[in-house]
């Protein structure tokens, strides 16, 4: 896997709110302004059916783009996705396809603005306007995420609170008799509508291209995307329930300014000017969020050597700048030489056939049982609910009329020819579809699985994982003489066998078999032996540091598993549970990412005892030290009768140049030098009981 450099990393600036106001000002914006008027004229008041229809193959794929992007939360969202989970040739079809559809949505979301804008000012030369409005938000896009994130988060949260007002307003002003024949309409006309209209769910999970630049992914997508749709399907089915309750179906039927003309019957002009301004809000969000998230296609298909190298590079402000300049120029060229408002819709079929491709490399991934696919959220129901995204995604793609079939065909074609032509001859890898397939075993998926055990030290530890406890219960052999690896291992097996009572040889054997083989880590003066194992409840950690090296051979599988010899000063002993692979791997990953800090070394060579050798492996705001003077509450008392805070555990005690292994019936004594672990609101909190003055 070809690792960025540090510098050249996208920056995870990203929060809660930035996914919430990206997902949803993706999803709000032609689909409700525009298309309700367009649909009625197929449907009449069935619309209302139509948009909850148009929403239940974005259910299933919501959950699975969920599941996929936790898992591998890396720029280009469906494009990586599919990528790795399908191989590059439907990885190649997916990046180009919903990068342009995306490109297609921005541009017509920037000409849409001007049916509105024509109510107040009909000589306003659109296209310019239009091409005017793409260039500044490039310029904002370039700025940073951060900023483009928050003028996103003033635009859709103005956007909502109009929308509230619109929609209150509208509710008892609804007129029932306007409802009547809402049933009255084939299976078919019904279905063509709602595969017609659900094109304006689709920007929802588009945010998963950012996914890269989000803080903690596995909880900010998962909850950010969430409430979007909840959010989303709510304003679009009550929003059409008031306007076909509120305006006649005659003067519906065929209106490009539906949102304009039922607010004209709620509020009088006010209304019509408070839902013009909100629909110019939405056509710029989704204008800013479209073009955010489309740039992100370019920049990982290019890293994959699927486009251009020059797309991938970054800024000073660590932002793919020739990515966004050349979406942008594509949404400027369509804008100027194409009709947009006729093009659009076709993106619509495409964006089904993406729904269905998720669902299905869920099931690739599940099936695959690659150990390191370790998604932070996985769909429920399985395989019931990806089944129901493939099925109700072919259902309606079904429904939809030649043209836009015949769309998505030409971007397969002109994808897979890109991939014969130059992609093919770039690319070596396999998705994980390869790795559930007998005839080919892990062939396939070994560089898969390396990525993903590189994805995995980025995201970093999940709140309840127990590493920290992990660290403070683990023995340390300090090593000062030049020791042979074997010898090592057997004072490590010796320690093992005592907290697992296991004989010496069954722990032995496996460790030294893994390292034969290839399957410990070694780099960096740091060797990580490892392996799982059955009927045990916990997982165990031996630390070992030898100041004058270890020679460890190994098979590097990097090297073709060419036989090496390796001098090392740190080694982490682990044994896990069997049935917990995910958990091992993470435990792995976290001690992995902190050796790989550049004053891991001089911090492991410089510590004086066993509790600081722990307190490098331990979060800073995770953990506390702190030496007991004459002012501490604890001085006298002992751990059983201390109150600690929620999450909170006494580590370890060092007394007099000796470690003291804490019990219930250790009593804190002056001078001692204590650990105390935890989540940083407990560590906080037992400072303020114990520790600072009263």
């Amino acid at each position: 896997m070809c690792e960025l450099a540090e510098n050249k990393k996208l920056q995870k600036k990203l929060k809660l709110l930035d996914v919430f106001v990206l997902a949803t000002g993706t999803t709000l914006s032609a689909g409700f302004f525009l298309l309700p008027g367009l649909a009625a004229e197929k449907a009449g008041p069935s619309i209302i059916i139509a948009y909850i229809i148009a929403a239940i193959p974005l259910i299933p794929a919501t959950f699975c783009t969920i599941e996929l992007t936790t898992a591998m939360p890396r720029a280009g969202g469906f494009y990586y996705i599919l990528d790795r989970a399908l191989g590059p040739v439907f990885g190649t079809i997916g990046g180009i396809g919903t990068w342009l559809a995306m490109v297609l949505k921005v541009a017509f979301a920037l000409i849409a603005m001007g049916f509105y804008l024509s109510l107040f000012l009909p000589s306003l030369p659109i296209v310019q306007i239009a091409v005017l409005i793409a260039v500044i938000i490039g310029f904002l896009n370039l700025a940073g995420s951060e900023m483009s994130g928050g003028v996103q988060v003033v635009l859709v949260m103005s956007l909502l609170i109009l929308l509230i007002i619109f929609i209150s307003g509208g509710i008892p002003a609804v007129h029932q008799q306007n409802f009547n024949g809402i049933f009255d309409i084939s299976s078919n006309s019904l279905i063509a509508t709602a595969a017609m209209v659900h094109v304006s769910y689709a920007g929802l999970t588009k945010v998963t291209s950012l996914s890269e630049e989000v803080k903690d992914p596995e909880r900010n997508l998962t909850y950010g995307i969430f409430i979007s749709l909840g959010v989303a399907i709510t304003i679009y089915v009550l929003g059409t329930v008031v306007m076909v309750g509120v305006v006649p179906m005659n003067i519906l039927s065929g209106d490009v300014t539906p949102v304009a003309t039922a607010a004209s019957y709620i509020f009088g002009k006010f209304g019509v000017v408070m839902v013009s301004v909100a629909a110019l809000l939405a056509f710029i969000s989704v204008a800013n969020a479209g073009t955010m998230s489309a740039s992100r296609f370019p920049l990982a298909m290019s890293r994959d050597d699927i486009m251009p190298s020059f797309l991938q590079k970054l800024s000073s402000r660590s932002m793919p700048h020739y990515s966004i300049i050349v979406t942008v120029l594509a949404i400027i060229l369509i804008i100027v030489f194409l009709d947009t408002t006729k093009i659009a819709k076709l993106a619509s079929a495409f964006q089904l056939l993406m729904f269905l491709l998720v669902c299905v490399a869920v099931i690739v991934m599940r099936e695959s049982r690659i150990d390191s696919y370790d998604p932070g959220y996985r769909s429920p129901f399985y395989p019931w609910m990806p089944i129901l995204g493939i099925v109700s995604s072919y259902w309606l793609l079904s429904g939809m009329g030649l043209v836009p079939k015949l769309f998505s065909i030409a971007m397969i074609i002109i994808s897979v020819i890109w991939y014969k032509i130059y992609v093919k001859k770039r690319v070596m890898r396999r998705g994980a579809i390869f790795n559930m397939f007998e005839n080919l075993g892990k062939s396939g998926t070994e560089n898969l699985d390396r990525e993903l055990r590189g994805i995995l030290k980025e995201k970093g530890l999940r709140k309840d994982d127990p590493f920290d406890e992990l660290v403070a219960r683990s023995p340390v052999v300090d090593i000062q003489y030049k020791a042979e690896f074997e010898d090592i291992v057997d004072i490590v097996s010796r320690r093992f066998s005592k907290v697992l009572h296991m004989y010496e040889d069954e722990i032995k054997k496996p460790f030294l078999e893994g390292t034969r083989v290839g399957n410990t880590p070694v780099t960096k003066s740091v060797a990580l032996p490892h392996f799982r194992l059955k009927n045990i409840s916990r997982m165990e950690m031996v630390i070992v540091r030898a100041r004058n090296g270890v020679d460890i051979k190994f098979e590097n599988p990097l090297k073709g598993f060419e036989e090496e010899t390796q001098t090392v000063k740190a080694l982490f002993f682990l044994i896990s549970p069997e049935n917990n692979a995910n958990l091992h791997l993470r435990i792995l990953a976290q001690v992995a990412g902190v050796v790989d800090d550049k004053q891991f070394q001089q911090y492991w060579s410089d510590a004086t005892d066993e509790q600081q050798l722990k307190e490098i492996l331990i979060h800073d705001e995770r953990y506390l030290s702190v030496s007991l003077d004459d002012s501490s509450r604890l001085v006298g008392m002992k751990i059983k009768n201390v109150e600690l805070p929620d999450k909170c555990l006494i580590a370890i005690i060092k007394r007099e140049n000796e470690i003291v292994v804490p019990d219930g019936d250790t009593e804190f004594q002056y001078g001692d030098k204590v650990t105390v672990i935890g989540e940083p609101v407990s560590i906080l909190e037992f400072q303020k009981l114990y520790i600072f003055r009263q």
